[in-house]
């Protein structure tokens, strides 16, 4: 069997595009193996998932740590102690530094519930519905020093439905997401291996 590409996501809440990850990661051709889940909030929810499915947890409450070097350094430590080879950001909200993105470039991928270029940022789906626009979705992209500037790897996009609510917007986004990430993830790390 080919070699799997040794995988971290980083979560800072529930984790649920973590959990489309790792479900996809059990199949055994998947080219990336779901070995570490890092966060930097000790309560967040998806720890306890990653952990009943047997993968290694690390946390990292930022505000314990005098500055973002530190807290970045502990966080790359464990990832050189896991001998992680890719990084996938599922709603980790920390802004990470440009010396931490390039020591990773190429090899850290991020998921945002728009249609990039537009939206980058919070609020997508409010912004979208206050713009009239007809249409939204994700984007898994290559992640840059620049906020959700990096390269494309893939998008999924979804109508804007008369009488949508940011809530029924973001519910039907995440429906995308969830086969959006899986599959981006697979091209990444095939192209690693």
């Amino acid at each position: 069997m080919r070699k799997r590409v040794r995988t971290a996501i980083f979560i800072s809440g529930r984790g649920s595009n973590m959990q489309s990850l790792v479900a996809a990661a059990q199949t055994p051709d998947y080219p990336a193996e779901i070995v570490l889940v890092v966060s930097n909030n000790p309560q967040a929810g998806g720890l306890a998932f990653a952990q009943e499915h047997g993968i290694a947890t690390a946390s990292f409450d930022h505000k314990a740590y005098k500055s973002r070097a530190e807290f970045e350094a502990a966080i790359q430590a464990v990832l050189t102690a896991h001998n992680i080879e890719l990084i996938a950001l599922a709603g980790f909200m920390r802004l990470l530094t440009a010396e931490f993105v390039n020591a990773w470039s190429g090899r850290m991928i991020n998921i945002h519930p728009a249609l990039l270029p537009a939206y980058k940022g919070l609020h997508t789906h409010e912004r979208a519905l206050n713009d009239g626009a007809r249409e939204h979705g994700c984007t898994v992209h290559f992640v840059v020093p620049a906020m959700d500037e990096g390269e494309i790897i893939l998008q999924r996009a979804v109508p804007v439905l008369a009488g949508d609510t940011p809530e029924t917007l973001a519910a039907r986004v995440l429906v995308e997401e969830h086969i959006a990430y899986p599959e981006a993830l697979a091209m990444v790390a095939a192209s690693l291996v």
